[in-house]
């Protein structure tokens, strides 16, 4: 990793804004931050574009309307003003979610608190890219899931972020197989590369199609479902579960809603799990970012992203909105 020394900020830096909900932001320069207590100031060298910052930014989340003009990006990866010259951190912001800027700027303010330093040789660029969203798989495979080395796990979604890294940590984790779905042909890709055993296509809502091609891909019960999707994929997906087989549930991107019977629950006595990075404390996640970093740096994990200036913010937040993008898309001051 190239070393940058730090340097104190002008009184203006150049950000992206968020003038109306539900448009893209605007690349302006504007005053300068200046930290609160226990704040510090970091020079921001990656701002991933993530489905969060979207969701806020689209006022139509249960967040609410957020108070604009502000700059979006709920973490970062950059390094502390005034600190020691190279370290690097990752740090959080509640930018869309509270009042106040998050990290897509040249310069943003987080909690001196909240800074994890990254160790050394880390990416900013593939860290800030993999960020909450491997944490979200490390930790819903093994806080959540109770994944053990050995077992079989079916990760859904697994073209995104969040299943990509699924694909990989479960298999650092020991597991024996690795089943991957996804809904789209460039998203099947990405799971392949990702390391799954097999890769099933989720191009149907028909959920007995779908449990036939699971059974097909994975070979005898599962033990642990990985699942970002929700609707018809979770439903076939629990149908391959052993009895007393694991389904951890951290989002809805297929639907809000799942058709799951009955009897296959009661039948194999199944656990059904939610999982959400806001319940986690800030020592936990802290641990989790340190984990994806170092697996990171050791080659083990990595996700498709690309990088663009922030001065093309606008139109790289349009095309992670309409799903376009070749990956995680992650902003470079």
């Amino acid at each position: 990793m190239t070393s940058h020394p730090t340097s104190h900020p002008s009184d203006r830096t150049r950000a992206a804004q968020i003038i109306e909900p539900g448009r893209p932001p605007v690349v302006t320069d504007r005053p300068a931050p200046a930290p609160g207590p226990g704040e510090v100031l970091v020079e921001v060298r990656a701002a991933p574009i993530t489905p969060l910052d979207l969701l806020c930014a689209s006022g139509t989340s249960y967040f609410g309307v957020p108070a604009t003009p502000y700059v979006p990006g709920v973490q970062g990866v950059g390094t502390v003003v005034g600190g020691v010259a190279g370290r690097t951190v990752w740090f959080p912001t509640s930018a869309g979610i509270a009042p106040g800027d998050g990290s897509m700027a040249a310069v943003a303010v987080a909690r001196a608190d909240e800074l994890v330093e990254l160790p050394a040789g880390a990416d900013p660029v593939a860290v800030g890219a993999l960020g909450l969203s491997a944490v979200a798989a490390h930790l819903a495979l093994t806080w959540r899931g109770e994944l053990a080395a050995g077992e079989q796990v079916v990760v859904l979604g697994a073209g995104g972020v969040v299943g990509q890294a699924a694909v990989q940590l479960a298999r650092g984790a020991g597991a024996r197989r690795v089943v991957a779905g996804a809904r789209s042909p460039d998203g099947r890709e990405r799971a392949a590369k990702a390391g799954a055993d097999a890769v099933v296509a989720l191009d149907t809502e028909d959920v007995d199609e779908l449990a036939a091609r699971f059974a097909t891909a994975t070979d005898g019960p599962v033990d642990l479902v990985l699942d970002p999707l929700f609707g018809a994929p979770a439903a076939a997906a629990a149908r391959t579960l052993r009895a007393g087989g694991r389904l951890v549930n951290l989002g809805g991107s297929a639907a809000e809603t799942c058709p799951i019977d009955s009897s296959t629950l009661r039948s194999k006595s199944l656990r059904l799990l939610g999982y959400t990075n806001t319940e986690l404390t800030a020592a936990r996640r802290a641990e989790a970012i340190t984990y994806v970093a170092e697996q990171a740096v050791a080659g083990r994990l990595a996700v498709a992203h690309e990088t663009v200036p922030l001065a093309d913010a606008g139109a790289a937040w349009q095309r992670q909105a309409d799903g376009v993008a070749s990956g995680r898309i992650v902003l470079v001051p």
